[in-house]
């Protein structure tokens, strides 16, 4: 029998309705709405295309949407200038510097420089600090890993007392999901196992896991064997490894042998269509969040 598909292009649907409604309640009772500013500096045509989606869905759901192009060739201080702007500016509740940057420019001192309060993205080492020490300190999680828990939780996955096994231990998902899901709480308070490239019997340990969460970045690492049946399975990896030639479009897989592992596992999340959709979906929802505090509602 085949796994049960967590499809994040759903949940995103339920999420997103859930914020049009909540910022309609605000504007009504507060007379305002979030205010998102996106800063892309040049014309990469992957940054320029995902910018426009998070626009896109920032205007869907009701949010004032801040649109800031930078020249490629702008100065590390004049970015700072601008990112100081709209720490200052009341009206933005989130800011968002879209990487990469260009080489004259420190990644590092830009996203420092963001107020951690309207650090939506959650990679300001305030927040960092926040979601390690978990509970009411947690302000914005890390967009993706914030995703994949409100997959796992909406598509009725029993978290308490749960083996998880995370494959990768980036900053950006690996780490913060693995804090996130051993938190006490709802959604959490599970038993948490970080495996990489230098883990000794990698298959063993994913055999162990119930909730098995792979961001390795490594098309179909994870075999079929590897997979406990009736587990769930959260497949990160978005690898390119080709193009159709009729279509024009790339061929995506991820980092599970999905045609298998759907056989074996309990749940899963297709490549396409899985965990992609919930990442710009979890910033509107930090946005939010945001304003929320600002406002003393949350």
């Amino acid at each position: 029998m085949s796994a049960k598909l967590i499809k994040g292009t759903e949940i995103r649907e339920e999420i997103l309705e859930e914020i049009t409604k909540e910022v309609a309640e605000i504007k009504d009772k507060h007379g305002v709405v979030p205010g998102l500013v996106t800063i892309l500096i040049g014309e990469n045509p992957a940054s320029m295309s995902y910018v426009t989606l998070k626009i896109k869905t920032a205007h869907r759901v009701g949010f004032t949407e801040v649109q800031d192009s930078q020249p490629e060739d702008i100065s590390e201080a004049d970015l700072l200038a601008l990112i100081d702007k709209y720490n200052n500016d009341d009206s933005i509740n989130g800011i968002l510097v879209q990487l990469p940057l260009p080489k004259q420019v420190d990644e590092k001192k830009i996203l420092n420089a963001i107020d951690p309060d309207k650090d939506v993205d959650g990679f300001h080492p305030v927040n960092v600090g926040r979601l390690m020490i978990g509970g009411d300190e947690v302000k914005f999680p890390p967009c993706t890993p914030a995703g994949i828990q409100e997959m796992i939780v909406r598509a009725g996955v029993e978290t308490s007392g749960a083996e998880v096994v995370v494959v990768g231990r980036s900053n950006i998902v690996g780490k913060p999901i693995a804090n996130m899901m051993l938190q006490k709480g709802p959604g959490a308070n599970s038993t948490v196992t970080i495996v990489h490239t230098r883990t000794k019997d990698l298959a063993g340990h994913c055999q162990r896991a119930d909730i098995l969460i792979v961001a390795a970045g490594v098309p179909g690492l994870v075999k079929p064997e590897w997979i406990k049946p009736g587990s769930c399975v959260i497949d990160v990896g978005v690898n390119r490894i080709g193009m159709n030639e009729k279509t024009g479009k790339a061929i995506l897989r991820g980092d599970v042998d999905f045609d298998a592992a759907k056989e074996i596992a309990g749940s899963i999340t297709p490549v396409p269509g899985g965990v992609g959709p919930m990442t710009i979906t979890m910033l509107m929802k930090n946005t939010l969040k945001s304003l929320k505090f600002k406002l003393g509602l949350a």
